[in-house]
């Protein structure tokens, strides 16, 4: 079964114990990183489904459309998935900033030393 989720050409998530992979938004264009989340079963199938990303918020225990407070949606062009199925790239056109801080992506800033520093733009 591995050989066919990781050669094969059947969609077969592989969901860990809390039934979660790793959703990774990329912007379609730059291919800068926007955000990382989890997604579960739910949505991955609303993401296909609606073309929006879905993720599946573990503090809040459900689904949770990015933008769906915000107005900042993350079109799904596309989806990349990685070798052993536990990870998807979605290439995402941003409808505003990715990060709830307001920046375009939550990976704004960089390990320098000990210390954080602003990524510059």
């Amino acid at each position: 079964m591995d050989q066919d989720r990781e050669t094969g050409t059947a969609f077969m998530p592989r969901y860990d114990a809390q039934g979660l992979v790793t959703g990774i938004a990329m912007d379609a264009h730059t291919r800068e990183v926007l955000m990382v989340a989890f997604m579960d079963a739910e949505a991955v199938a609303r993401t296909r489904e609606t073309g929006l990303a879905h993720f599946h918020s573990r503090s809040r225990g459900r689904l949770w459309l990015k933008g769906e407070s915000s107005g900042h949606f993350l079109k799904v062009q596309d989806i990349l998935v990685d070798c052993d199925q536990d990870a998807l790239v979605m290439l995402v056109e941003p409808q505003g900033p990715a990060c709830h801080t307001g920046a375009r992506s939550c990976f704004y800033r960089r390990l320098v030393d000990d210390r954080l520093e602003p990524v510059a733009d």
